[in-house]
């Protein structure tokens, strides 16, 4: 079992390095034009949203408790996305359509 301080030390590491590891690719790539981020600002927004989705659908059953909200989350998140171009917006709302229905469905 590890010891308060244990816990704290483990959890400012931790914190430390999370922090370097987001900061070091801005830090490298200060100023210069680099065809990989480019490549990856336009890719990345769909990769995101393809790994979301398939994390939504996974496990998800014949139960329209569990596909309707799903599937409304989906529609709502893209739908939000095409409309206002907002990625928080998108996924804020699609979130929300999601936990709404599986309340009231659920």
């Amino acid at each position: 079992m590890l010891s308060t301080t244990q816990m704290i030390l483990a959890v400012i590491v931790v914190a430390a390095l999370t922090f370097a590891c987001r900061l070091t690719p801005f830090v490298l790539l200060r100023g210069r034009h680099s065809d990989l981020v480019e490549f990856l600002s336009t890719t990345m927004p769909l990769g995101v949203m393809i790994v979301l989705i398939a994390y939504t659908l996974d496990g998800v059953v014949a139960d329209p408790a569990r596909w309707v909200p799903a599937l409304a989350g989906i529609v709502a998140t893209a739908g939000l996305h095409l409309w206002r171009r907002q990625i928080g917006l998108s996924l804020v709302g699609g979130t929300g359509v999601y936990i709404v229905l599986s309340l009231l469905l659920g």
